[in-house]
Parts: C-alpha cells; structure tokens; sequence
C-alpha cells in the first residue's frame, strides 16, 4: 500500500464501524419498540424486514453511482443518507408511529447500502489480490468492534432499565401507560442525534483525504473478453454462488442477533434486559475478535476451507442450543459470535476477487444478497410463535450455515484443483 493512501485506508476501514453501529442498534430496537410502541414480536421483526430491503433496493443503484463518480462519491452519497435517516428518529420519536421510525431506517440502509457496495470491494482494491480476504477480514473486526459497541451503548442509554410485565401494564391507567410508552419512545431521540452529527462529520473528512483512484467503469470488455455489464456478472458462477451463500449468512446472523434478548430472557429469565444485551455484547466480542485471528490464520490456511469449518461449527452450535438447558443453551448461542466471524468478509473476498474492474458491480450484487436479513428474521420469528418456540426456530440459522458449509467445502475443492 501506498504510505500517502495510509489515512485513507484508516478512513475507509472506520466505515466498517460506523454501519456496525446502525446494523446492531436495530437489535436493541427490536425490543425497545415492543414497550414503546406496544409491538408483539412479528411486527418488531419488520425493523430488520425494512432496514435489509433498503440494502436491497440501494445496493444496485449504489453500484452504478460508484461507476460512474467513483468510491469516493458512493462513500459521500452514503454517509449523507445515514445522516439523514438518523435526524429523522427524532420527530419519529415525538408522533409515536411505527411508520416514520421504519422510513427513518429505510434512509439509513439506504445510506449503508452505499456504504458497504463502496468500502468493500474498495479495501480489497488496496494492496495485494492474494492477501485480498486477509486485508477484508482485517476491515471487517472493526466492524465486529462496532458490533460489540452498539448492543452495549444501546443497553445503557436507550433501554431504560424500567421493566413493567403484562399484568402492571394492565392495572396502569391509559395516561400512566402513555406516559411510560413516551418516556421509552423518547430514549433513542438522542443517541439518533449524536449518531447523525458523527457520521456528517466522517463524511466531510471523506471528501478531503488521499485515495486511490481505482477503475469502476468496466471498460467495453475486460482483457479476457468478459462482458462488463450485469448479464456478463450473472454467468460468473463464482459470484452467483457467493451471493446465495451470502443471503443465507445474512440471514442466519441476523436472526440470531435479532432474537437474541429474546431467546436469553426466555430460556434464562433471570437475565435481565440488560444483562441480555451485554451477553449480546460478549458474542460480538468474539465476533471481533474471531476476525483479528482470521485475518491472521489466513496467511497459512485457505480462507475457503476456513469458511466451510466456521459454518458447520456454527451448525454444532445451533444444535446444541436448541437441546441444551437454560445457561448452557445461552453459551452455545454466544459462542455462535466466534464461529460466524469470517464467513461475510471471506464469502465477499470469494465472490469479487476475479472480477476486475467489474468488482464495483459484482459488491452491488453481494449486497443486494443482504437481503436476506429481511427474509429469514421474520421467518424466525413467526416459527417462534408456533410449538416449536424461539429453541426450534434456530432450525433457520442452522439450514442457512449448512448452504454456506457446502458452498466453502466446493469452493475449497475448486481452489486446490486449480492450484
């Protein structure tokens, strides 16, 4: 790497936290709503519906904004909507609707769409192809910094502390509960704001530091004569492959964090709400840190073998929550932080690296597969309500890690043929 673009590369990996941010907060929301807002769980399950449609129906966009301006204008146009989405939690806050809390989340995944379709093919442009997913899984453990920060700052100051069961509730009179329901609404006015005030500053930074101009446009055809255009990425199996796998990891992981607080006070009700979410917080540190020791195991391991050892690990651990009892049930979960650690930098690096100048293109399609954190969660969530309870709904996660097991093990194969 160029020491002039060293500032840059820092710059563009802070991107990596400051999505995590948002991302995780969504799963403090999902509980905050239910007391605010007076959600059953299927309905605050449409927080993570709402945010993973709006990295659906931005990413492509977002793809072709970066090939025609550039990363640095994708990252800019990115910040700028997360900003935005971000100052609108405010007068969300003061009507007390779902609705404009959702629009509000739809700009700020508008904004992280943006975002991710720039920062990641950007990082594996910065150096080396052959160290592409080391230097991807490096970016990607600020990310999982950011994602052990958010659940912790989300439990201090927008949870409350104050815990009312459904027979307090009932005995309140309707001016006391509305009370309490706006004094809960209220809680993520502030955090919303600072959040907004932060990232518009990153984005003026953005404007102003060295980067390296790297090729977004495709060119007719690249030297091997592949199209450039989305038909010519939709005959790449390579990457079409990687977008399935990446829809059933988004998917998966965003239901177990999604449903975690949940699934913590249900098989362990002596946790509290916020002894939940920093148990939450504890996964996400070995998320981060599984991703330090993955960038480093990947200098002597192959990053598909890798991958295909973290999902069936995370399969294992699936199983065992869903027969364990009460605190060993919550350990398995937790520890399904450390075993999903490397498999969205390592699926993405997997997917772009022989695309070339396509790679702007190919991340929008990697990104679009975000998705599936709108798909599965709600999917989960409606199979919790049933017999089965949030214990048999880990069948979710737990078929999605066996695609992306299958999916490491044959591009695994497909590496050491090539080799």
């Amino acid at each position: 790497m160029h020491p002039g673009y060293r500032s840059g590369f820092i710059l563009v990996v802070s991107l990596f936290f400051i999505w995590a941010i948002a991302n995780n907060f969504n799963d403090i929301l999902i509980r905050q709503f239910q007391k605010a807002l007076a959600l059953d769980r299927a309905e605050a399950g449409l927080i993570q519906f709402v945010y993973y449609i709006g990295y659906f129906t931005m990413a492509l966009p977002a793809g072709f904004v970066m090939r025609r301006f550039g990363y640095r204008a994708g990252i800019i146009t990115g910040l700028l909507l997360y900003a935005s989405g971000a100052l609108l939690f405010w007068p969300a806050a003061e009507v007390r609707l779902y609705l404009p809390f959702l629009a509000a989340l739809y700009i700020i995944a508008c904004g992280a769409a943006f975002l991710e379709t720039a920062a990641n093919p950007y990082v594996v442009a910065f150096g080396d192809p052959r160290r592409a997913s080391q230097r991807l899984n490096f970016a990607h453990a600020f990310n999982g910094l950011g994602s052990v920060l958010a659940p912790a700052l989300g439990g201090i100051f927008i949870f409350s502390g104050v815990e009312h069961g459904h027979e307090a509730l009932s005995s309140m009179s309707p001016a006391q509960l509305d009370a309490f329901r706006a004094a809960e609404a209220g809680m993520v006015q502030m955090p919303y704001l600072i959040l907004a005030i932060v990232v518009a500053l990153v984005a003026l930074a953005v404007a102003f530091v060295p980067l390296p101009a790297v090729d977004t446009s495709g060119g007719a055809a690249d030297s091997d004569g592949k199209r450039p255009g989305l038909a010519g990425l939709l005959r790449e199996r390579g990457l079409t492959r990687a977008v399935v796998a990446q829809f059933f990891y988004i998917g998966a992981q965003v239901s177990l964090w999604s449903f975690f607080v949940d699934y913590v006070k249900e098989t362990a009700p002596a946790f509290s709400e916020k002894q939940a979410a920093f148990l939450l917080s504890g996964s996400l540190v070995l998320f981060m840190l599984g991703r330090f020791g993955g960038a480093a195991l990947m200098t002597r391991h192959s990053p598909a073998r890798m991958l295909s050892i973290a999902a069936a690990s995370s399969i294992a651990l699936c199983a065992l929550a869903t027969v364990l009892p009460g605190y060993a049930s919550v350990a398995a979960l937790t520890l399904t932080g450390l075993t999903t650690a490397i498999i969205f930098p390592t699926i993405f690096s997997l997917g772009v690296r022989d695309l070339g100048p396509r790679a702007s293109l190919g991340a929008s399609l990697l990104i679009m597969a975000i998705v599936g954190g709108a798909v599965l969660p709600p999917l989960m969530g409606l199979l919790s309500q049933t017999g089965l309870g949030l214990r048999g709904s880990l069948i979710v996660p737990a078929v999605s890690f066996a695609i992306i097991a299958l999916y490491g093990w044959r591009q695994a194969r497909r590496d050491a043929t090539a080799g």
